[in-house]
């Protein structure tokens, strides 16, 4: 059983799906796997699995394909999976660049310092204000059945994240451990495909009433649940 399960959606991108796993091979520290999950109609799947055929079988990456459910349905999908089969479970995006030798320990340190809760770094754009990446202990999502809240496609993620872990009175930020967040807000990465379909203003509104309404009236039940579980 590995120490920390960090999913992956991705989809279009192969190359950044590698520089993500360069990176992460680089900096981690602990037992910790990451799996990347693609999509069955995604024409770039051929470039995927090109590049884990040269991992050469590395036992920390893990790639899985399945039907297109778009990043919030795809982690809901695979996190109540991988929960079951490691204590703590996180996200990355394919254009997250761990850059903190040790961050993956770092995070496994504070998650069992708070023995239930959430835990995120610097992503360098967004900083304390947002988990744009993220760990938590599986018991969240084995209480929940749910990663993020149903209905989000791609944005508000992860101000779900932030809030809950606030609800719960158990989320920390640690800014010494740096995620780089390679977004094209900040310059740092092209704007693609993916990205233009995933930052409408429509999919905004979308995905912001979605958070709000799941804020409003199903916050309380997902803090019940978890702590009903721990019991």
């Amino acid at each position: 059983m590995p120490d920390l399960i960090m999913l992956v959606p991705t989809r279009g991108r192969p190359e950044n799906l590698w520089q993500l796993w360069l990176a992460f091979r680089e900096t981690c520290t602990a037992d910790t796997l990451l799996v990347a999950i693609t999509d069955d109609d995604d024409p770039h799947l051929p470039g995927y699995e090109q590049r884990y055929d040269w991992a050469a079988g590395d036992p920390r990456l893990r790639h899985i394909t399945g039907p297109r459910l778009r990043l919030g349905g795809t982690l809901n999908a695979a996190a109540p999976v991988y929960a079951h089969q490691c204590p703590r479970i996180g996200f990355l995006g394919d254009d997250h660049r761990p850059r903190t030798v040790g961050w993956d320990s770092r995070y496994i340190e504070a998650l069992d310092a708070l023995g239930t809760g959430l835990v995120y770094g610097d992503d360098l754009i967004q900083h304390q204000a947002l988990p744009t990446q993220v760990a938590m202990t599986s018991d969240i999502v084995l209480a929940t059945d749910h990663m993020v809240p149903p209905g989000i496609v791609h944005l508000y993620a992860d101000n779900a994240w932030l809030t809950l872990g606030q609800a719960l009175g158990s989320i920390t930020y640690l800014p010494d451990v740096v995620v780089e967040h390679c977004h094209p807000i900040a310059g740092r990465a092209a704007w693609d495909e993916g990205y233009a379909e995933a930052n409408t203003d429509e999919r905004s509104d979308a995905d912001r009433e979605v958070f709000e309404r799941w804020r409003a009236n199903d916050l309380d039940l997902w803090v019940q649940q978890i702590r009903e579980y721990l019991r």
